[in-house]
């Protein structure tokens, strides 16, 4: 029986990374770009037989070399990667597999959460993680409409933002959405990488909205994520990665709409991404084929065009506070002139590329 040794992988050893590339090819995968922890089963020789990585909460990039198979040693690495999670403090773990090895990793005590036949199955380690999560979404709008009434036949509607930061883009969006429905659900994406931090965005939003009365807000949680992290080493380019995070992204937003009886998802129209907008496009179409509604809202728009975060960023990362004076709601300026915003513009200001971000 051959011995195997489980070593850390680390961006400065060449040798093991090549290894770690050559036998994710080997698999048909690319090494995700968003890796914070990697480790390899090594044989006597050095040669990698098995490797598996970490990004956050996520399992990624778990192969074993086809000269190994039925040796157990994929057991061996997520084994080890989920006792590393936890020891990190990370005890709810998320992963993305193709469809023909979800049933391994159910086997490993992961469960589904969301699929896209043929392409992607999103698992967890928790057996009632989702579940639970609705509930939570259940509560907190009852707690909501407890002191808020609906009407018998209520029009209900959602909006999901990052708000990175909160712009009179995204007000625009709110206004025009509760005007349209009894209540609306608003989510902001939890998921912590964007340049300004989800404390300080959820602030923001919930302030510049305040005087809509029928606004009822939530977190995404670790069920929603962004294009930047979403995992997209086992599909074949770019274009199969954007609708495969949009058709996961509605089959688990569609689990939501039924727990809170929405029938219809408002979001900003995209002018500036290709991304967002092939996006918002296979959005709008999964949707409607489900039943529901989606309103696509033009930007709202000022002297210079359409009002973009990512402009607003740039202004931010600049320091001209003047310009953002049309862009923004005081209650996001104000909190960008005050000193408690100096570590989020450090952050800024020492990013490379704020626009795309």
């Amino acid at each position: 029986m051959a011995e195997y040794t489980l070593s850390r992988i680390r961006p400065e050893d060449k040798r093991a990374v090549g290894q770690m590339d050559a036998l994710l090819k080997q698999e048909g995968i690319e090494r995700d770009k968003n890796l914070d922890y990697s480790v390899g089963l090594f044989d006597e020789d050095y040669n990698l037989a098995a490797t598996g990585s970490c990004f956050g909460n996520t399992l990624r990039c778990l192969a074993v070399s086809s000269a190994h198979q039925g040796e157990g040693l994929l057991n061996q690495v997520v084994s080890h990667l989920m006792e590393y999670q936890y020891g990190r403090g990370n005890t709810s773990l998320f992963l993305y597999t193709k469809c023909d090895t979800a049933r391994f990793f159910r086997d490993l005590g992961f469960y589904e959460i969301a699929r896209v036949d043929g392409r992607v199955v999103f698992m967890e380690n928790r057996r009632t993680g989702f579940s639970d999560y609705l509930k939570g979404l259940q509560a907190e709008t009852s707690s909501f409409t407890a002191v808020h009434p609906l009407p018998a036949h209520p029009s209900i509607g959602a909006v999901i933002m990052n708000a990175n930061p909160f712009t009179l883009g995204h007000r625009f969006l709110l206004e025009q959405a509760s005007a349209q429905a009894d209540l609306l659900h608003v989510f902001v994406v939890s998921e912590d990488v964007s340049l300004v931090p989800l404390s300080v965005r959820e602030r923001l939003v919930r302030a510049g909205s305040a005087d809509l009365k029928n606004l009822v807000f939530h977190q995404t949680g670790p069920y929603m994520i962004s294009n930047a992290t979403f995992p997209s080493y086992f599909l074949k380019d770019s274009d199969t990665v954007i609708r495969s995070h949009a058709k996961l992204d509605i089959q688990v937003f569609l689990k939501i709409a039924a727990a809170l009886h929405i029938t219809r998802r408002f979001v900003g129209e995209e002018p500036f991404s290709q991304v967002t907008g092939i996006y918002n496009q296979v959005m709008k179409e999964e949707l409607e084929t489900n039943g529901l509604a989606c309103a696509i809202i033009p930007r709202r728009a000022d002297q210079d065009g359409a009002i973009s975060a990512s402009a607003v960023r740039k202004l931010l990362k600049e320091g001209n506070f003047e310009a953002l004076k049309s862009k923004v709601p005081e209650s996001t300026l104000q909190y960008f002139t005050s000193p408690e915003a100096e570590p989020v513009l450090a952050r800024l200001r020492a990013a490379g590329d704020v626009r795309h971000y």
